[in-house]
């Protein structure tokens, strides 16, 4: 049977989880800007730069790595789901193993059972994850088609900008859904920690989430995409960003 230090435990984790992804939807942390909204600048760039040229074959190439990367990721969940139920079909030998091992608290077939189907659901909610950021991603291909030529940029900004803008939207909330997915898909190593205790289980959670925190706001990746001071002529376009580049605590020589 499931235990208070169980319950208290898996509290955590859920608390934990929300925690942190309210944090990244905060945008900052200690006055930095995190690597999800300062790719999400990039992904702007990249999409208004793309209106100075009119062979995409560059942009196509990239909107399928993309969709292969989350379409990796969705096939692997599927897997990963598959595992648990082959695990529930093994539970007393797997309960057998642990009953063996020190610092295990054996709770039961039950409980054991109970822990794997809450894997599974772990590996469930990434895979509706990923396959509605594939989903959107395919929109944004389609969207993108819509971008007007140069000579048609320069005859109608305001069309040109509006078209870049729904890619924008749409490639930002399907990188949106993909990072929740992947969050899901890390977290659950420190759910695995509950095979053991609670106390690891508890303490394995923490230990991911520090490491996702570093690395969203304290990364050496996140200082090399950013540019808190960019050039005036960074956008050689006629689509110019009216938008002002995000300020960040950082103070890096010749920029972010």
């Amino acid at each position: 049977m499931m235990t208070t230090a169980d319950y208290i435990a898996l509290a955590f984790f859920i608390f934990i989880w929300m925690g942190y992804s309210w944090l990244l939807h905060g945008q900052t942390f200690f006055g930095r800007t995190s690597l999800t909204h300062a790719m999400a600048e990039r992904r702007r760039e990249w999409i208004y730069n793309s209106l100075r040229r009119d062979l995409k074959m560059i942009d196509t190439q990239i909107m399928a790595g993309l969709q292969n990367g989350t379409a990796f990721f969705a096939s692997t969940s599927i897997f990963a789901i598959g595992s648990c139920f082959a695990l529930l079909g093994a539970t007393e030998k797997v309960d057998a193993v642990f009953a063996d091992l020190p610092f295990v608290f054996h709770s039961g077939h039950a409980a054991f059972e109970m822990k794997v189907g809450g894997l599974a659901a772990l590996f469930g909610y990434a895979f509706f994850k990923f396959g509605w950021s594939y989903r959107l991603f395919n929109y944004c291909t389609i969207l993108f088609g819509g971008i007007p030529m140069v000579h048609d940029s320069e005859k109608d900004i305001i069309a040109a900008e509006r078209a870049a803008e729904r890619v924008i939207r749409m490639n930002v909330i399907a990188g949106g859904h993909f990072n929740e997915g992947l969050r899901a898909i890390f977290l659950s190593i420190g759910y695995l920690g509950w095979f053991i205790n609670p106390y690891v289980f508890m303490g394995t959670t923490a230990i991911v989430v520090f490491v996702l925190t570093r690395r969203q706001f304290f990364s050496e990746a996140r200082l090399a995409i950013m540019d808190a001071n960019p050039p005036p002529n960074l956008h050689l376009s006629v689509v110019q960003r009216d938008k002002p580049p995000t300020s960040d605590g950082d103070e890096l020589s010749g920029g972010l």
